[in-house]
């Protein structure tokens, strides 16, 4: 990873001074600092070297006849590919992303992005027509942000390299907050600071001479549906993909490698994949366990060791590392957490084993460490978009046959009726009949927004643009459900802060392009073949994963020691909500007199129950974690 920086005047020479200052302030994502300078323009970067190119990287580098100043933050997984069509001057084990990068742009222009495959954010100065081009890959696995002032342009991998210049304001952006609070997907351009935007995931910002901002999408989904001969072939297909995927993630220049492992699907899936490819090379698998004995949550796992254990097992060359932190108070990591991402973290109840897992993984000397958040929306996605479907499509027979095969799979009416009418139903009587039922997300379930704060920054419109629905019917269209989901948060700074704070590059294979497209295509019944939730990838990964993993129909429960924690943090909250009611923003945007009443109904007995663990789990600590964020950047005490 490396960090980035780019200042334009835009009415004047560069200022070498402010590129610099942008570059020391994010000196924790970067260590080799080089930059150059064109006219207006100087662009810089703090390398952290993770792979083996990295040590022939140059950059910014000089392209297109003198004419482009590039410099990248990227590692790029098609590699051989890219190398087999653009021109580079050195061989291609000695030749940077970057340099791939600026051989691609300078032949095909801005259509270069839409042919990269892997984890980049890259910023070109172009001197002829003094513009800025930025782009991020289609998941945002590196950040991008940048602000246009009064005269300049800055550029910046994480907000505290534009803070550097005291022309950029400093100051928590209130509508950001607000839908932060709300649950809002993030997919607008604004972060979490006033006067700072981002680079969209998978899109291209261009930035004229005049300050004018132009953004365009420069990644489509495919449109097409995948037609093979029988259901082995579409696992055949995943699986192919996905071995790719996982073997392309793994190149590094140095330290062990590691893995989550949960009793889930993808984490399994990609531990097991990555363990047969690097055998007899060791993998450190890492699995978050409960603290204390834990009773079994309905329709839950809440001890993932178990399967996680077994998978384990099935290959000799995994070192299984069991987590227990359970008891650590999730305001424990707040300000690190502040220092290292620059936003306020959405689940600190499960940034607690996060963090765990990373100080684990750090003590074996782990520098690349896999995930498989993005696999339900890939790989293991569970298909139920079927039964609306078919209903739609007023295809009863086949309708009637599918839900004959789920009741048999144990799935029950409630949980089918929902699936099956929920998408068609007027939001208005959704809810009336979600609360019938005792299964409604009312916005007070979930926020601690203040109403006044929700009406005056118009959060129910924003939300309309972006595509939430408020009542949370269930989705028709699977394809939609599943970018909008693949997009809801921007995980770049995430994966940033994760470098800074342990040097681990945290790396997804079920959100690498090539697995999502693919996914995408795969026809919606392959996904619950026979009535059967998550087919396709129980069938792929049959050979790799235990029997009772690939029958099991629950989910894990993270957290479910969560009590432990909180009981630590009751002090903790106190003290932060009475530190919020100084905050002017904070007591704007937050109910704090509501949860200073459930703090003062500390529960005793009723841990188990799943509204108080959303309610004391969820919306407040997501509201203890935004006010902090909010007092930090106020500097209130």
């Amino acid at each position: 990873m490396t960090a980035l920086a780019g200042y334009v005047a835009l009415g004047g020479e560069a200022s070498v001074a402010a590129c610099s200052a942008m570059l020391a302030a994010q000196a924790h994502y970067g260590r080799e600092t080089r930059h150059r300078s064109d006219g207006p323009a100087a662009l810089g970067r703090r390398l952290w070297p993770l792979l083996p190119e990295d040590a022939y990287d140059t950059g910014p580098l000089i392209g297109a006849g003198g004419r482009v100043l590039l410099c990248a933050d990227a590692r790029l997984d098609n590699r051989a590919e890219l190398a087999g069509i653009v021109s580079v001057t050195d061989p291609v084990d000695r030749t940077c992303d970057a340099a791939l990068i600026l051989a691609a742009y300078e032949r095909w222009g801005e259509g270069a992005f839409d042919r990269l495959v892997g984890a980049f954010a890259v910023i070109i100065w172009d001197r002829e027509t003094r513009s800025l081009t930025l782009a991020r890959d289609i998941m945002g696995q590196r950040p991008l942000h940048y602000h246009v002032g009064d005269g300049f342009i800055a550029v910046a991998t994480m907000p505290k390299g534009l803070h550097a210049l005291s022309a950029v304001p400093y100051a928590a952006h209130s509508a950001g907050m607000a839908d932060f609070l709300a649950l809002l997907p993030e997919t607008g351009p604004e972060s979490f600071f006033a006067g700072v935007s981002r680079v969209l995931p998978g899109h291209i910002t261009v930035i004229d001479a005049q300050g004018g901002v132009r953004s365009t999408p420069y990644w489509q989904p495919p449109t097409d549906m995948l037609t093979l001969p029988d259901d082995a072939a579409y696992a055949e297909a995943l699986r192919t993909v996905f071995d790719t995927a996982v073997s392309s993630q793994l190149r590094r220049s140095g330290g062990a490698l590691g893995s989550h492992l949960s009793s889930g699907m993808d984490s399994s899936s990609v531990t097991a994949t990555a363990a047969r490819i690097i055998n007899p090379q060791r993998l450190f698998a890492f699995t978050a366990i409960p603290s204390v004995t834990t009773a079994e949550i309905p329709g839950g796992i809440a001890d993932e060791g178990l399967h996680a254990g077994a998978t384990a097992t099935m290959h000799a060359n995994i070192d299984h590392v069991r987590i227990q932190a359970g008891e650590t108070s999730p305001l424990h990591g707040l300000d690190r957490h502040f220092h290292l991402y620059q936003r306020p973290v959405l689940n600190p109840i499960n940034a607690v084993w996060h963090d765990a897992i990373n100080d684990a993984a750090q003590a074996r000397g782990v520098s690349v460490m896999l995930t498989g958040q993005m696999g339900n929306m890939t790989i293991s996605h569970g298909g139920m978009q079927r039964l609306n479907q078919l209903l739609r499509a007023g295809n009863l027979p086949a309708l009637m046959v599918l839900i004959r095969q789920m009741r048999r799979q144990g799935h029950r009416w409630p949980g089918l009726a929902a699936q099956l009418v929920g998408p068609s139903l007027p939001p208005a009587l959704w809810l009336w009949l979600a609360r019938r039922f005792r299964q409604a997300l009312d916005f007070g379930t979930y926020s601690a927004l203040r109403p006044t704060a929700f009406d005056a920054l118009a959060v129910e419109q924003r939300a309309d643009e972006r595509g939430l629905d408020l009542s949370y019917r269930p989705w028709s269209e699977s394809k939609a459900m599943r970018l909008w989901v693949l997009g809801r948060v921007d995980l770049g700074v995430y994966y940033k802060g994760t470098l800074a704070g342990w040097g681990i590059d945290l790396r997804d294979p079920t959100a690498d392009r090539r697995v999502i497209e693919l996914c995408l295509r795969i026809p919606e019944r392959q996904y619950i073949l026979h009535g059967q939730t998550r087919a396709v990838v129980r069938r792929a990964f049959a050979d790799r994963l235990p029997p009772a993993l690939l029958a099991e129909q629950r989910s894990g429960v993270q957290a479910s020691d969560w009590s432990l924690g909180m009981a630590n943090a009751h002090a903790g909250i106190s003290e932060e909500l009475e530190a919020l009611a100084r905050n002017p923003q904070a007591r704007m945007l937050i109910d704090l007199e509501r949860l200073q009443q459930a703090h003062a109904q500390w529960p005793d007995a009723d841990h188990g129950s799943a509204a108080t663990a959303q309610f004391y789990c969820d919306v407040m600590l997501r509201a203890v974690a935004a006010g902090h964020f909010l007092r930090k950047v106020g500097r209130t005490n």
